[in-house]
């Protein structure tokens, strides 16, 4: 027994050590970062460096790593929990928010990441945006379009309808309306004619639904910007043959396809793509 005894005192006292030595190391640990931190703290104060993105409305902040940002109309806010970044403006009186834009969490933000040519979404345009869910996207698009654009916000799912409420009570130029994408006459009322649809429903039809969208809302050469998730159209075949299968289907309603672009890595066998919408060919001749 006294041999035991003494055995788990000898434990002991190597437990002791170990623990005040590793508490020695998280204390020298913690110094570093503190010093790490005011470090940083010290290059935020020169200013984040963020310029314009060749698209309108989107801006790039540099640093380590670049990130894709968009000016925060709700200065202090988060809408999902992004970072938010200050930046000073030329003349050095006002700040101005951005809010970082992660495409992982954004389809339009991975097209824009990935080097999408042309973006219809620009200050001043009205959109409407087909399959919302809770507004993640939405809020940039928002920002985008600035106080004279406006984003109507069509989402089906109740549960998401409401963060998407909740979140446009913040910013005045999304227009929430919680109804059936494959339904437009049931809010026609609410929506005027816009420039851009966008339209991420992970629906097998969603061609279908976009064009039926734009033949109430879209003006005459409006663009088309529509995501798919090549499983929910056909999980079967293969991504490419999806993505040339919607592209027809869009052709034969009336669209002229600008681009495609594969929404990878972001994005797992999802494309974009960009057409133009004319309505009847009558008109023009």
């Amino acid at each position: 027994q006294l041999s035991a005894a003494m055995g788990k005192g000898g434990k002991d006292k190597g437990f002791g050590k170990g623990k005040d030595k590793g508490k020695g190391k998280v204390k020298g640990k913690g110094k570093g970062k503190d010093k790490g931190k005011g470090k940083g703290k010290g290059k935020g104060k020169a200013g984040v460096v963020i310029e314009p993105h060749r698209h309108e409305g989107v801006f790039v902040s540099k640093g380590k790593d670049d990130s894709l940002v968009t000016k925060n109309m709700v200065p202090g806010e988060s809408v999902y929990g992004e970072k938010r970044l200050v930046a000073e403006s030329e003349d050095k009186e006002v700040k101005i928010e951005y809010r970082v834009w992660n495409p992982f969490r954004s389809k339009l933000g991975a097209a824009i990441v990935g080097g999408i040519g042309a973006m219809p979404i620009k200050p001043g345009s009205k959109v409407l945006y087909l399959g919302a869910a809770s507004g993640t996207t939405v809020s940039h698009v928002s920002d985008m379009v600035g106080p004279e654009g406006v984003v109507y916000a069509v989402e089906f799912s109740h549960r998401s309808g409401r963060d998407l409420t909740n979140m446009s009570k913040r910013r005045a130029n999304i227009v929430p309306i919680v109804e059936d994408a494959r339904q437009p006459q049931r809010y026609r009322m609410l929506i005027g004619m816009v420039d851009v649809i966008f339209s991420d429903v992970a629906q097998p039809d969603q061609a279908r639904i976009v064009t039926h969208n734009a033949s109430f809302f879209l003006k005459n050469g409006g663009m088309i910007l529509i995501s798919i998730k090549a499983s929910c159209v056909d999980s079967t075949a293969a991504p490419e043959a999806v993505y040339a299968a919607e592209v027809d289907r869009l052709r034969k309603d009336g669209c002229k396809p600008k681009e495609q672009l594969t929404l990878e890595p972001y994005h797992r066998d999802h494309a974009l793509v960009v057409a133009t919408y004319r309505a009847s060919k009558k008109k023009k001749e």
